[in-house]
């Protein structure tokens, strides 16, 4: 590694950084020492633990601090922005509180992770209402040019998807949700395996450094992979990371262990997120 290659980032700008990622007392967020190094690595294919990123005593925050002062601003302003996506999916699942990442702050994070990456003016971001604003009509399935046998079966899951949402089971709504996309977005990849295969994020094995199977393939890297290649838009991946883990809370201690409540409001989110995706997908 090249320790030459620093951020630009100004004592004010990680002032700013350190206020909205809660770093004061050496944590990152709620991020505990194992789901910090896994998000590095899902995110950025980067292993935050390793002895090079050891900076001063070791810390969450510490390492975070290390990584943005010694690396070039397109990396830093690529960490921030997932960063950012990380604290949305985080509030709306209700494991952080909105009122502690007021809209001020979060606007100028966004900025300064614009101006990192060159962009003259920061990317707009769709809220939580105008997402659920959004309205879409029958869904173009037949479109995506999967399987029909598999088509049949996704909308049978689209019925009961609307049938839970009339019973309020949040649950069984982001449970159907995320299994819908998952096999949706392998089916697309299964078409499109080059493409996947050659994408900056796809997901390799740690032994070999080859990119994994497909069915391999976590949620979150399927819908990462389909963002870089543009298959799906930013809204759709910022949002749909609120389901992104949905298979653990299928068991009631990993549920409780999580502190995961599910409610209408992120039930809708989740079937927003796979109408807007069949919808760009289709396309």
């Amino acid at each position: 590694m090249n320790w030459e290659v620093m951020s630009s980032l100004t004592t004010n700008e990680k002032q700013v950084l350190e206020k909205l990622f809660q770093m004061g007392s050496g944590y990152v967020l709620n991020f505990s020492d194992r789901t910090f190094a896994e998000f590095f690595r899902d995110e950025l294919h980067i292993n935050i633990m390793d002895a090079k990123y050891n900076y001063a005593s070791g810390s969450k925050a510490n390492r975070l601090r290390g990584f943005w002062s010694f690396m070039d601003d397109t990396l830093v302003g690529r960490l921030i922005e997932k960063l950012i996506a990380y604290t949305d999916t985080q509030v709306l699942i209700g494991r952080l509180n909105k009122q502690d990442f007021p809209d001020d702050l979060l606007s100028r994070v966004k900025t300064i992770a614009g101006r990192l990456q060159g962009k003259v003016q920061p990317a707009t971001s769709t809220s939580e209402d105008e997402f659920i604003a959004k309205e879409f009509g029958k869904l173009p399935i037949d479109k995506l040019g999967l399987d029909p046998g598999v088509i049949v079966i996704l909308r049978q899951r689209l019925d009961e998807i609307q049938i839970c949402l009339v019973a309020k089971a949040p649950l069984a709504v982001i449970f159907h949700c995320g299994s819908a996309l998952e096999g949706i977005l392998l089916g697309i990849a299964c078409m499109k395996p080059k493409d996947f295969n050659q994408s900056a994020l796809s997901p390799k094995d740690t032994s070999s450094g080859k990119v994994k199977p497909f069915p391999q393939w976590k949620l979150a890297e399927l819908i990462n992979v389909a963002r870089d290649l543009n298959l799906l838009g930013e809204d759709v991946k910022k949002f749909s990371h609120a389901m992104r883990d949905f298979r653990n809370y299928i068991h009631p201690y990993e549920q409780m262990a999580s502190g995961f409540s599910p409610d209408e409001h992120t039930a809708k989110i989740c079937w927003q997120v796979l109408q807007a995706a069949i919808t760009q997908l289709s396309h």
